[in-house]
């Protein structure tokens, strides 16, 4: 699969999600299989771009390509000049956000809040498409099925933004009004893979390598995008690309590969965030990783009295010590979380 000039390894790609996909969770799971990862949401505002957390967001040191950066805005003008910049600063795709449902971003307009206005959409669409033309930069962008269940209008804005340079499109199987509530539908992701030529990306409720193959074999899609499921599973990718190549399932993960993704994954947190701050942001990677093992529960609120990077880090080291000296591979339920789930929002 491509996007523009850029060949990916496969077709399972990582989700942009705010206070998640950063850099150490993005190499964490293109390492584990993903062919395709996009940063978290970068305003367009230039104010904040400056910010600690902005920077942050933008840090790609390291880390293997296609670089994608997502960015946010609600004025033309405005998101050209985002897009220039993070192509200045590394960016190789740039991603338009038009998928976000969280209300700090829709009650500004920004977000799944554009679908309500598919000229304003279209508008910002073309500007970015064309501030990123001189550099050779392909723009893609993400949106809902549309913001409410009378109003779902993603076939018609999958077009627009086709016949202006668009080069993919993902698709999650909400309107902005669900937000993340009830069950992902794939008609209308089929129906704009139906509409458009270019790529076109499935996302939404897929939780395990069986949902994946339904969801790519009902609506057509090019790849699929992964989010929550990844969250203290991001071996979540190669379970798939395995299952989807083979038609078997991989045995669920050594304690001791667990050990030392989740060790490395928190040093390489610390690093990006520093101290308190790292610390702080690093116990909801831990509680996802941790939290459906015997004693994760207690573990998780005892996690969050800690205050120190290194007493954190042992405390982790010592509680997968303690399991893998009781199983050698993570429970079953852990590494399948939700597969009795996994035929919902798909037709009987």
């Amino acid at each position: 699969m491509h996007i523009g000039q850029f060949s990916l390894a496969n077709r399972l790609f990582v989700a942009p999600m705010a206070g998640v996909t950063d850099r150490p969770f993005r190499q964490l799971c293109k390492a584990l299989g993903a062919g395709y990862a996009v940063s978290e949401m970068v305003t367009s505002r230039k104010d904040l771009w400056n910010s600690l957390k902005t920077s942050r967001r933008a840090n790609h040191e390291g880390e293997p390509g296609p670089i994608a950066v997502q960015i946010a805005g609600t004025e033309a003008q405005m998101m050209a000049e985002a897009a220039v910049y993070n192509v200045e600063r590394g960016a190789q795709i740039i991603d338009i956000n038009m998928g976000c449902p969280a209300k700090k971003v829709c009650n500004k307009w920004a977000g799944s809040a554009l679908m309500q206005d598919e000229g304003l959409a279209v508008s910002i669409a073309q500007a970015v498409v064309e501030a990123c033309a001189p550099f050779n930069v392909p723009v893609t962008l993400k949106m809902r099925t549309g913001w409410c269940q009378q109003h779902k209008n993603a076939v018609s804005l999958a077009r627009q933004f086709e016949s202006i340079g668009i080069q993919m499109l993902t698709v999650h199987g909400r309107t902005r009004e669900q937000g993340y509530k009830g069950q992902a539908e794939y008609d209308t992701i089929a129906a704009v893979k139906a509409a458009v030529k270019v790529p076109v990306v499935a996302n939404g409720d897929i939780t395990s390598p069986e949902k994946a193959r339904d969801v790519l074999a009902y609506t057509g899609a090019d790849a699929i995008m992964i989010g929550r499921a990844a969250q203290g599973r991001p071996w979540i990718f190669r379970e798939i690309g395995h299952f989807l190549d083979t038609g078997e399932h991989l045995a669920p993960p050594l304690v001791a590969e667990v050990r030392r993704l989740l060790l490395d994954h928190l040093q390489d947190h610390y690093s990006l965030y520093g101290e308190l701050t790292g610390v702080r942001s690093a116990r909801k990677h831990i509680a996802w990783y941790l939290r459906a093992l015997p004693g994760g529960e207690a573990f998780r609120q005892h996690i969050n009295t800690i205050e120190d990077s290194a007493t954190q880090w042992q405390a982790v080291a010592d509680f997968l010590d303690a399991l893998g000296s009781q199983m050698d591979r993570m429970p079953a339920a852990t590494a399948a979380l939700a597969d009795t789930e996994e035929q919902e929002g798909l037709p009987a």
